[in-house]
């Protein structure tokens, strides 16, 4: 059955049963009251099941179903590698401790059934799994180890607690160290370990390359693009024709740039400006990516399957292929394109007080880098002001018009997050050589500026016309992580008001403002990220927590965000009026899942990068063993102390390894004390410390403490 109609006769059932007038019966006599033909049996028993699956509802011993009760739910299991688990439930802010003993054999990211504890014993809710719904690993990457007659993989992701057995017909030839991809054959139980065979061997863990090759397996990420996508891109031409242009406005008279990165090749965002008295023109233009990936062919299933591009340090993997991505959608200097453009009215205040969203075609004079724009307005290089000197007056109005749309944002409590990111750079074979900060400068501001206008321009229109759309929604923290940072940052004498229900943005906007340019700064600016919730895609607007706004999506990059293309669709289709009752009636039905495969394949991305960076800055740091560097304490648990550097690479100090004293971590004071010199070791604080050894693959790097 369609995913859609399952999910709306599920909410239908689900109502039925909930009824007060409803008594437990069999599922012959719930077919019979609601009338099921027989013909559909089949398709309600589906129903049925897949509502039991979700622990909505359950049968008892005589096959009575009744929905279930609030301590029987649905969710997905996260290993650890000490055998205890937890178990998150969608909806619900804090997760279900699962014993060693409650697990009932699941492995990270089943869905399970859990039955969770009335009373409460420890700091959080208990429970026992009661039956695993789904296995979500059917493959798992990891290292192989090979005995007399058999083999073990050993999985990359610790969280999956168990190693893999391997028969020794299954092993593909695979020797000792080589990293290998094994297809589960037998999930085993409590006692006894899963089963799998080798289906690929990604090559020695040793070889240049298989580190990242490792990741993408490990995350399933789509590297080749299916054979029927490939033709459908060889049909595309490569430059738009005049029957393309008619009916669209022509903005290519407007002097129109690009600013992006020196190595960027897709280009999908340009910027026009001007000024008239007190009012601001400006023209963001986005590449109409959505003109040539259609709705429903393969080159749209593929790119909503892909949900967006992924950014590792050695490779991009794009959600479009790059004859698409680089070539006619990227809006590429002095060449026509066609693009959605939203042209804004803002006055001196970053007030938009007026607006037009347009099918236009645009041609760009010039393709900007941040570095150049960087150096025309920070530096003031006369070389470069000379270079670009048509365009010197435009990139003055842009940093004049960003001031005041940042000011705007301030105002209403916007959170401007600014930690040291950095970047790896890696030599020809793939190691890494050095750790850089990026540069977030006036230019790159300038763009978010720009591009966070745009989106939230757009986003407001849509919800006024009520109109079917996929928002960008990030929730009100939690109010216990609120008050555990309170807590935390009281150690630094700083304080955040909290109200009776929820915290304003603002007050984490003063907060962060307030330790700018003090040494605990990235420590307390990562503490406040996390805890806030994470951003995600919805098919309804609830606002956006970290920006203060009401109404926000994303539609400045189609051509590697699966939501922004999904929107120029909608927006085209209304523009042209062909918005009727069934398309509405269609975008209504599919965009919770459209807004779903989103949140799910850009959580999927991040992850991957993040691995991918962990990776290479271990792998950087196994050069530097032996050597001293200044750090702060970045994290304290029970089993040691995590440090910072300043160049990002995070290490651990193993509680194990401190031994001028017994260390006792004090959870209430975030400090490691010391049981008989009283010496205390607490967040934030500034330490030196030896690299003393790294595990690539299990991405530890081991510090030890130098005393000063």
């Amino acid at each position: 059955m369609d995913k859609i109609l399952l999910e709306e006769r599920k909410k239908i059932l689900l109502e039925f049963l909930s009824s007060t007038e409803y008594k437990p019966m069999k599922f012959k006599e719930i077919a019979g009251i609601l009338q099921v033909p027989r013909n559909e049996k089949t398709d309600f028993r589906e129903v049925v099941e897949a509502l039991a699956a979700d622990g909505k509802i359950e049968a008892d011993n005589s096959g009575k179903y009744r929905v279930s009760d609030n301590n029987t739910k649905a969710g997905i299991f996260t290993g650890t590698q000490r055998g205890f688990g937890f178990v998150v439930i969608e909806g619900e802010d804090e997760d279900i401790f699962i014993p060693e003993s409650g697990t009932k054999g699941a492995l990270h990211n089943d869905k399970v059934l859990v039955s969770i504890k009335g009373e409460q014993t420890g700091k959080r809710r208990e429970g026992e799994i009661l039956r695993i719904i789904e296995r979500s690993n059917t493959t798992v990457v990891g290292t192989f180890e090979k005995s007399k007659n058999y083999g073990f993989v050993v999985p990359d992701n610790t969280k999956f607690g168990k190693d893999i057995f391997i028969q020794k017909e299954h092993t593909k030839g695979a020797v000792d160290g080589h990293k290998v991809v094994v297809k589960i054959t037998n999930f085993g139980d409590k006692l006894k370990n899963p089963e799998g065979r080798i289906i690929e061997i990604l090559g020695h863990i040793n070889d240049p390359g298989v580190d990242i090759k490792s990741v993408i397996a490990a995350y399933n990420l789509p590297l080749e693009f299916p054979e029927e996508v490939l033709e459908q891109v060889e049909k595309t031409e490569e430059e738009i024709g005049k029957e393309e242009i008619k009916g669209r406005k022509d903005l290519r008279d407007l002097p129109t740039v690009t600013i992006d990165g020196e190595d960027a090749k897709d280009l999908d965002d340009a910027i026009t400006l001007s000024k008239e008295g007190d009012i601001y023109h400006l023209g963001v233009h986005i590449a109409d990516v959505s003109h040539y990936v259609r709705e429903d062919t393969p080159l749209d299933k593929e790119a909503l399957n892909r949900g967006t591009s992924v950014y590792l340090v050695d490779r991009v993997i794009p959600m479009l292929p790059h004859k698409l991505s680089n070539g006619i959608c990227s809006l590429n200097a002095g060449t026509d394109r066609l693009a959605l453009s939203c042209l804004m009215d803002i006055d001196d205040k970053g007030n938009v007080i007026g607006h037009e969203i347009v099918e236009a075609v645009i041609c760009v004079n010039r393709r900007m880098t941040y570095t150049s724009v960087k150096k025309i307005l920070e530096d003031k290089d006369e070389a470069e002001m000379k270079e670009y000197e048509e365009l010197v007056p435009m990139f003055l109005l842009m940093e004049e018009l960003a001031e005041i749309l940042r000011e705007k944002r301030r105002k209403r409590g916007s959170i401007d997050f600014d930690f040291p990111e950095s970047k790896v750079v890696l030599n020809k074979e793939g190691h890494p050589v050095d750790i850089k900060p990026y540069d977030r400068n006036k230019a790159t501001k300038i763009i978010e500026d720009f591009m966070l206008i745009a989106n939230e321009t757009v986003a407001e229109d849509y919800f006024w016309q009520e109109i079917p759309f996929v928002y960008r929604v990030h929730e009100n923290p939690d109010s216990d992580r609120i008050k555990e940072l309170g807590i935390f940052i009281n150690n630094f004498g700083y304080s955040i008001r909290i109200g009776q229900e929820d915290i304003h943005p603002k007050e984490l906007q003063k907060l962060l403002r307030k330790i700018e340019g003090s040494s605990e700064e990235a420590l307390i600016s990562r503490l406040t990220l996390r805890s806030m919730k994470r951003a995600k895609y919805a098919a309804e607007s609830d606002g956006h927590f970290g920006l203060a706004a009401k109404y926000y999506c994303h539609f400045t990059s189609p051509i590697r965000r699966y939501p922004d293309l999904q929107i120029h669709r909608i927006i085209k289709e209304n523009l042209k009026g062909g918005l009727g009752e069934k398309r509405y009636n269609h975008y209504h039905k599919i965009l919770p899942d459209v807004a779903r495969q989103a949140s799910i394949t850009e959580r999927r991305a991040d992850d991957a990068e993040r691995d991918v960076l962990k990776l290479k800055k271990v792998e950087y740091m196994s050069d530097h063993i032996g050597e001293e560097f200044d750090g702060v304490i970045s994290g304290i648990t029970s089993w040691g102390m995590y440090v910072e550097l300043p160049n990002t690479v995070e290490g651990l100090v193993r509680v194990a390894d401190m031994e001028d004293d017994f260390y006792v971590y004090e959870e209430e004071k975030y400090a490691m004390t010391g049981e008989h010199t009283r010496k205390s070791y607490k967040l934030g604080q500034k330490v030196k410390v030896e690299v003393v050894d790294t595990d690539k693959w299990q991405k530890v790097i081991d510090f030890r403490l130098i005393e000063e």
